[in-house]
């Protein structure tokens, strides 16, 4: 039975309008057509799956990689009466029984799974049996050898095209740069599916890098300024995570350890506890990453640099979820750096993909010492070409002096072009400056116009200035091509003189300054905030007693815009999003009679 999307939207999860390409992406998925979505984290992306699971019999079969994950997307559903469920290594033989029964009986719209019991030949067997309308795999960069979390048991999912080629798969990611792109395509057969490219833009996060210096001393100051905002600071190891932990703590800071030398229980607890505002802040490992759905984060720091832009990205990712203002810090050393490399080195990995993570090591090293425009430099490397700045990142409003580059562009632009696109970083740089390396002769780059042009630019120079020209979209590197140099669409016009580059004058980086700290600033115009405290200890205990995530009742969001409105009948709390028919069945009356006491 078809049912209008607009209504599913409105009617079941609250929401007045879709959001970035939804619409598009649910049209075309109930058209029957494969699928790639890449969608920044708190862009919607579930909806994409989860709305044509309830625009159409029969059930949507969803796959993703973490329990925790799952269960709270299943618990989210239930507050809304989907009818959904999960099927896991945790889950026991009498939900089994429960949730196959649903399945017969044509009473279960979702089905979460993990992709190792999906791949299972009993398993696949039974799906062929029933009635399965769509596939959702989400991370879907997991399935990649170039993705920031590649993961073996995803590769089995290709056959899920071949034993089902009739039936539509949709493949989500919030992280996936061109490479990973067509190989997430490649790997689950769907390469002719069209791919929705979202912008990476997060628009509503401040984006900050620093020296990792006296870190501790900063992170303590950064907390201070934002004393009751849930934050969480992604290090390094284990040993790193309890010792920021404990240090915080001398300071009176509510603040718990994540990492995966815990038990399972132990985890839970810690995770559930941050999720229900129990504990503000959390230190972690990676570990702590894609199960967190927590919507009021407001700040992410990374204690040590990530390993790839990717991870970064969907790190920070972690906070802002509910669109409010967010900020994210990174600290970098070289001593990270080398360490970094080191686990590269020492892993027991083909070269092929050691060569790859340590380019992208480059890349996120690149990124943290730039002072072009940090999400820019995001941007272009996902193929979303721009170079206006973007008036949120430290180094767009703390600009540092700006030099022409546009002759030095086209100089490399020159020699990338005329070496037909087949060096790299370092060998570019060689030509320019007129290098008499034996490789240079090899391949006869002697002999292009440009070689020797730039001879006048030492060399740390050009890296310097190159880097900002791949960060400012005008050239991009392949990372499936040996990491060459490429043109990009920016490319042109600035060869045919019809756009100037700007590039930030060489500088020791010694010399720079850190910003100032500002407080986080969240929009509380025309808030109640007694009546804003009073619902949030409401749903505190409602979720406590349902055992579900308090941000399964509401988002902070909807509680906010419910102490601006005060709505005084039914109507008034249809119009707020996130209230949709089931949550005015479920909580209407409790919310009116909270307000009408409040006012008095």
């Amino acid at each position: 039975m078809d049912y209008p999307i607009h209504k599913i939207l409105n009617n079941t999860f609250g929401y007045k309008e879709f959001r970035l390409d939804q619409e598009e992406i649910i049209n075309n998925v109930l058209a029957g057509n494969d699928s790639l979505v890449i969608m920044p984290t708190g862009g919607g992306k579930s909806l994409c799956f989860q709305i044509p699971a309830l625009a159409k019999s029969g059930l949507t079969l969803v796959v993703s990689p973490l329990i925790a994950l799952m269960n709270d997307q299943v618990s989210a559903l239930k507050q809304l009466n989907v009818k959904a469920a999960a099927l896991h290594s945790n889950t026991d033989i009498g939900e089994k029984n429960s949730v196959f029964q649903a399945i017969q009986n044509k009473r279960l719209d979702l089905l979460y799974v993990s992709p190792e019991k999906l791949s299972t030949p009993n398993f696949l067997q039974y799906l062929s049996t029933i009635d399965v309308t769509l596939f959702a795999i989400d991370e879907a960069h997991c399935v990649s050898i170039w993705g920031n979390d590649f993961r073996p048991e995803y590769v089995k999912l290709k056959i899920l095209k071949k034993q089902f080629p009739k039936t539509p798969l949709i493949a989500l990611t919030a992280t996936a740069d061109k490479a990973t792109q067509e190989d997430i395509k490649k790997q689950l057969g769907i390469s002719d599916s069209k791919t929705f490219l979202s912008s990476f833009e997060r628009k509503n996060i401040s984006v900050e890098a620093r020296p990792g210096l006296k870190r501790i001393e900063q992170i303590i100051r950064f907390i201070q300024k934002s004393p009751d905002e849930s934050g969480i600071i992604y290090c390094l190891s284990k040993k790193s995570c309890e010792t920021v932990e404990k240090k915080l703590k001398d300071y009176k800071i509510n603040a718990a350890y994540y990492h995966a030398g815990m038990s399972s229980e132990e985890r839970n607890l810690i995770q559930r506890r941050f999720q229900d505002d129990d504990i503000q802040v959390i230190c972690a490992t990676i570990a702590f990453g894609m199960g967190i759905d927590k919507p009021n984060i407001r700040w992410v720091i990374h204690y040590n640099m990530p390993k790839n832009v990717e991870g970064y990205y969907q790190e920070i990712g972690r906070g802002g979820r509910d669109g409010e203002k967010a900020r994210a810090l990174l600290f970098y050393s070289w001593a990270d750096m080398t360490m970094l490399q080191r686990f590269v080195d020492e892993s027991n990995a083909s070269f092929e993909f050691k060569k790859v993570q340590s380019a992208k090591l480059d890349r996120i090293w690149q990124y943290s010492n730039t002072l072009n425009c940090r999400t820019n430099f995001i941007l272009n490397y996902f193929g979303e070409y721009r170079s206006d700045p973007c008036g949120h990142c430290d180094n767009c409003l703390n600009p540092p002096k700006f030099i022409d580059g546009t002759q030095y562009t086209q100089m490399a632009l020159s020699a990338i072009i005329r070496s037909n696109e087949k060096i790299g970083i370092n060998l570019l740089i060689d030509v320019l400056r007129g290098s008499q390396k034996q490789e240079i002769r090899n391949q006869r780059l002697d002999q292009i116009k440009t070689f020797g042009v730039g001879r006048m630019i030492p060399t740390s120079h050009w890296h310097y200035y190159i880097n900002q020209m791949i960060s400012q979209g005008i050239i991009q590197i392949d990372f499936s091509d040996y990491s060459r140099l490429k043109k990009t669409p920016l490319s042109a016009d600035v060869l045919k003189n019809k756009t100037k580059i700007q590039l930030a004058e060489f500088v020791k980086r010694e010399k720079a300054k850190p910003p100032k700290i500002e407080k986080l600033d969240l929009d509380y115009t025309g808030i109640d905030k007694d009546l804003f405290q009073k619902l949030r200890t409401w749903r505190a205990s409602i979720a406590k007693a349902k055992g579900v995530p308090a941000f399964t009742v509401f988002h902070d969001k909807t509680l906010k815009q419910i102490a601006v409105s005060t709505p005084t009948s039914e109507i008034e709390l249809l119009a707020i999003d996130g209230i949709g028919h089931a949550k005015l069945m479920n909580y209407g009356p409790a919310l009116l009679e909270i307000i009408t006491a409040h006012n008095g």
